[in-house]
């Protein structure tokens, strides 16, 4: 597996890192109780913490805010995904189980409130980057939609041609979304150096630990930055 960010996204958002958590040869088709208990509880204490409180506004989602507003994003109208889920949550509208390792991606996103995704190895041609959008990119939404061709200037997660995430962490690709039947998958956790390095460290260690413990493969962990812009295993 190989994870790869762009010299020039750097440029733009020098202080990006991302934790990495790769792991191959789970199950993924039963359900399993103490994920669901997790997620509902993290949801639960998302829902009481911002109670009466604008997400938008909350310091830990503004440097997201503003890194999308460095790379010519509207934040106002796409929504990182972190936000996007404390939004749904503070609205009353809750998280809905999708299957055992999105779960508990999702379960320690909530925790560190913290842009976690997750991307299905089997499908990553050569590796997986992110980078600004190139002529011939093509991006298939959630539940096969039309093809959509990204805007020029995008910063996208991509394999390929084959773009993942539009809009850094905003809308995620039909291709390579995790199943049932995915065996791989690697999960970035997007942060940032100056910012909040410390709990992307921390929800990929965490993450790492409980991919071990409830689906019995151990993981391989990594730290991407602009300083070490590949991760490979």
């Amino acid at each position: 597996m190989k994870f790869e960010i762009a010299e020039e996204v750097f440029q733009l958002l020098p202080e990006l890192c991302f934790g990495i958590v790769g792991v191959e040869g789970i199950d993924n088709r039963e359900r399993k109780p103490e994920i669901d208990e997790m997620l509902k509880a993290n949801v639960e204490e998302c829902q009481k913490a911002f109670d009466g409180v604008k997400v938008k506004n909350a310091p830990e989602i503004q440097p997201y805010r503003d890194a999308f507003k460095n790379i010519g994003i509207n934040p106002n109208r796409y929504q990182c995904s972190i936000e996007a889920l404390l939004d749904r949550i503070a609205k009353g509208k809750g998280m809905p189980s999708i299957n055992p390792v999105v779960d508990l991606g999702n379960a320690v996103s909530l925790k560190h409130r913290i842009p976690i995704g997750a991307h299905d190895l089997s499908t990553i041609i050569e590796a997986l980057e992110v980078r600004f959008v190139r002529e011939g990119d093509v991006f298939i939404p959630f539940g096969n939609g039309d093809a959509e061709t990204p805007e020029s200037g995008e910063v996208v997660y991509v394999s390929g041609s084959q773009v993942r995430t539009r809009r850094w962490t905003w809308r995620q690709s039909e291709i390579g979304k995790i199943t049932g039947e995915t065996t791989g998958l690697l999960f970035p956790i997007d942060g940032f150096a100056d910012f909040n390095k410390e709990k992307v460290v921390a929800a990929r260690d965490e993450l790492a630990v409980d991919v071990e413990r409830f689906f019995g493969v151990r993981p391989v962990v990594g730290l991407v930055d602009k300083e070490n812009r590949i991760f490979k295993n």
